[in-house]
Order: structure tokens, then sequence, then C-alpha cells
């Protein structure tokens, strides 16, 4: 038996000191990877650069940082969102600093890639630490190794660690713009449509548009209605304009649409009641009440526990044109009117149309496109009696007669409000001209 009999009590003080030594090995073996404290200098406490840029790549160009979110709603825990390479980004580690006392603190990351990547080998990712207990730090550093300069090592700080009270009813997330988007008319249309609805913020994920078109986003910054969050994905990544993989080479679907979704209901986390997450050219459109806010109130009433609401996308074909609204002084604006568009395509047999979403923030976890991955709280499909997406766009059936359309007037009322906002932005941003 180990340090039994009659041995000396030298001999049991060596055998308690191996023991000992063995057990604190032991110990730090475990404890180095997940949780390993190191000490600051004074005068070197939490270096490194704060990251600035939206997108910022770590070394090796596998796994890229969008932005950091404080998230207690299980643990204390910093919920990082970002976009990896599915097979070959193995460990990640997040390295706190706390100001307070001067240590550092390492945390393993859960690497959690969201499923829906659509064949993609990028895909948008939850990178998941553990805060430290003793301390709420206000930047983390991801890094591949526990070990390492953190001074060479970009700082980001984690947002959301402070307690806000709403300062909006609805955010719209509008993912991404891109291909030198130009569809002037229609996205004015679009947005003048939100803020009769009950929308103060849009926020948008801008990889590129035309001229014209930064004219008019430069108009609705100003007015404090829109956010601009650079998106220059394709610096980093080979991007499809196509949600699903080709086999061409390609790194991420839809210019990163997912991860910027997942972002964006993160940063509106605290500020919105609800977010909306649609794109540009659709419109959730109420057809018993008369705004947002009444049909929200109305839903979470006849849905308690509910957190996220589904609509049903109706295609309204841009090459169908109603005479109506044909208004002169838009005809030199390029895109879409949209009030000449009231015919809808029907319903295609054993083809479920996709849905968009208007989420509680707060109980989403994960988010994909057409539905959330992860919640707190129930979905519920919002039924086309009540409200239904507008969706003004290329035909899907483009072979069908006008005839074989039905005709949908809902947006027509509310065509003069909404004329007579489209006019004072084109007069406002100079794009009108006179008759």
């Amino acid at each position: 038996k180990m340090c039994a009999g009659k041995k000396s009590y030298f001999a049991a003080a060596v055998c308690i000191m191996t023991v000992t030594s063995m057990l604190a090995v032991s110990y730090l073996k475990l404890e180095r990877p997940s949780h390993q404290p190191k000490v600051i200098q004074e005068g070197r406490r939490c270096k490194g650069e704060i990251a600035i840029s939206t997108i910022t790549a770590l070394e090796g160009n596998k796994t890229f940082i969008i932005s950091p979110y404080f998230d207690d709603r299980e643990s204390k825990v910093t919920r990082v969102i970002g976009i990896v390479h599915h097979e070959d980004v193995k460990q990640l580690y997040c390295w706190f600093c706390c100001q307070a006392n001067g240590r550092m603190y390492v945390s393993k990351a859960k690497i959690d890639v969201h499923s829906d990547r659509f064949g993609f080998p990028y895909g948008a990712t939850d990178i998941v630490c553990s805060e430290p207990k003793n301390c709420d730090p206000t930047h983390v550093s991801i890094h591949q190794s526990p070990y390492g300069n953190i001074d060479q090592l970009p700082r980001f700080e984690i947002k959301n660690r402070k307690p806000e009270t709403f300062s909006v009813d609805f955010t719209v997330c509008i993912s991404a713009m891109f291909g030198n988007y130009n569809n002037v008319l229609q996205f004015i249309q679009s947005m003048e449509m939100y803020k009769i609805l009950g929308v103060q913020k849009v926020v948008i994920y801008k990889n590129n548009c035309s001229h014209l078109m930064e004219k008019v986003l430069k108009f609705y910054i100003e007015e404090g209605t829109v956010e601009i969050i650079p998106w220059p994905i394709h610096s980093h990544l080979r991007v499809s304009s196509d949600w699903r993989f080709m086999q061409d080479g390609t790194h991420i679907g839809y210019y990163g649409q997912i991860t910027a979704l997942n972002d964006c209901i993160y940063r509106n986390m605290k500020k919105s009641k609800f977010v909306v997450l649609n794109d540009a050219d659709e419109i959730i459109l109420p057809l018993k009440h008369p705004d947002w806010k009444t049909m929200m109130n109305s839903l979470q009433e006849q849905n308690p526990q509910t957190s996220v609401f589904l609509f049903e996308n109706h295609i309204f074909p841009e090459t169908v044109t109603s005479h109506m609204f044909n208004i002169s002084s838009w005809n030199t604006v390029p895109g879409v009117n949209i009030l000449q568009h009231v015919y809808r395509e029907p319903d295609r047999k054993n083809v479920i149309n996709p849905r968009k979403m208007i989420v509680d923030p707060r109980k989403v976890i994960q988010t994909s496109v057409h539905s959330v991955l992860r919640a707190y709280g129930k979905s519920v499909n919002v039924p086309m009696d009540v409200a239904l997406i507008y969706h003004c766009r290329k035909a899907l059936q483009g072979n069908l007669p006008r005839e074989s359309l039905i005709r949908d007037t809902t947006l027509w009322r509310y065509n003069s409000s909404l004329i007579t906002n489209v006019n004072k932005v084109l007069s406002q941003t100079m794009l009108q001209t006179r008759n």
C-alpha cells in the first residue's frame, strides 16, 4: 500500500509531496487550455489594436470575426458572430483582459457553425466563450491557441454589455446590398412604406451600390432612418450571388446574408422591440390593421409565448403593369414603380411559399433566412388574411397570362401618403424632374 506501514516520517513526507505535485501538474494540464489567468504588467494592460472593420480576418484566413456580443440569457458568455471554414477550424480561444485586476483570462470557445450552410465551405458561426466570473470584460481577442502575445491580436469590443431601453419599435434588417444596386425608385418606395407602417430604423449591410443609390442612402442616413454596416465580404472570400453551392469554387452564399442577419439581430437586441428580416423589394402588408404596431399587438395577444412571426411571400411580377399611378415625374428615376404592380402570382401546386419574419430579437439565438434555427418561445405562421409579403420582382411563373394572376390592390390603400412621401424624397435628393 502507498505510504503505509512503518515508514519513516521522511519517506512519508516525500510521498505526500510527490502525490501533491502530481495532482498539481494534472490540475494545470486540465485547467490551462480552458481558463488560464495571466497577470499583465501595469503599463501593458489590455493592449492590442481595436478592430474597426465590420469583417476582420484572423491569422490563416479561415476565421472571420464580425462582432462579439454579451449574452447572459442562459449563462454569462461572449457570443462572437463570425464566419468560419466548417472543416478547417478546429479550435479557437477567447482572450479576455480584465482591467480591474490586470489579469488575462483564456477561455476555450465552442465553435457552432450554423446548420443552414447550403453546401458552401464557409458558414455563419457562433464562437461562444464563457466569461470570467470576477470581471465584466469590455473587449475580447480571438486566437487559435491559448498561448501567444496578446499585444499582436486585434481586440473587439463586446457589445450589448450595458442594459438599454428600446429606442425603436421596429428595425428592418436588409442584407446584403450588392451588384451595383440601382433599383432606386423601388428602394425609396419600400423605405417610405416601412415608415408609414411604423419603422424607425433600417439597417443595411452594404457591399456596393450605384452612385445614384449612394445619394439616396446619404439622405436617409442624415434623416436618421438608415444605418449602414459596411459589408466588404468580397475582399475576404469568393462570394456567390446564389443561395446554394454550385460547385463553382465560391466560399459563401448570397454575399454572407445569413451572417449579416444574425449580426443584425444581436446588434439591435437591446435597442428594438421587434426586428424585421426581409429584402428591400419586400414589404409586409397588413390586411386587417393600419400598421405593424397594431398588427403585432393583436398577433401577440392571440399567440402568447410566441417570439417569431412568419409571413408568406407572394410574387407581384414587375413585368405585369397596371395603367394606374403612371407618374411621369418618376419615369426618369431608375427602378420599379410598385404602385403599378398589383397582380400576384397564384400559389403553385406542391410548392410552399417561402416566409420572412418579424421577431422578438431577445428570444432568438440563431436565424436563417426563412426561419429561425434556435429560439426561446414558439414560431407561428401568420395567416394570409392577416398579412402577406408584397414582393415585386421578376416573375417566377413567367409563362402565366394576366388572366391567371390575382388582382390584389392592398398596396393602393397607402397610395396617397406614399406618393406624397416619395415626391418629397425625390425633390430633396434632386432626383425628380419637373413636369
